[in-house]
């Protein structure tokens, strides 16, 4: 159950963060047009989130690992280009999700893991103790 909410939030973090950022468009950025776009809207944000968790759990640790070098060079800050190419690579897997380039798709990951714990922080499972 706890992965279904996080799913949702992620979801519906990705909506967001699209529908306010330039350069990344989900189909046409509406979410309220009044016919059967909304769910295409929605499953398009849908499979992105999956395919970022995707991305994040198998991909993400062997390009950290092989990259290593850098990211002790910079402190870190390599980090952030291996997100952004981990989003160009969403990119080109999920169909009508579109990011303009490299600069956008850093941007896009910043804004969207600010969303997305805003959103987990208000709807996301709270572990009861």
């Amino acid at each position: 159950m706890k992965f279904i909410v996080k799913l949702l939030v992620s979801t519906f973090a990705v909506m967001i963060t699209a529908y306010f950022l330039s350069g990344v468009t989900i189909g046409n950025n509406q979410f309220y047009v009044g016919d059967s776009e909304e769910l295409n809207h929605f499953t398009t944000a849908l499979m992105v989130a999956i395919v970022l968790a995707f991305l994040n759990t198998i991909v993400k640790p062997i390009l950290t690992l092989l990259s290593l070098p850098i990211t002790f060079f910079t402190l870190g800050l390599f980090l952030l280009a291996i997100n952004a190419f981990i989003i160009l690579f969403a990119n080109k897997l999920v169909d009508g999700f579109s990011v303009n380039g490299f600069w956008t798709a850093l941007w896009f990951s910043l804004i969207l893991s600010i969303v997305s714990s805003i959103l987990d922080s208000l709807f996301g499972n709270k572990e009861r103790q």
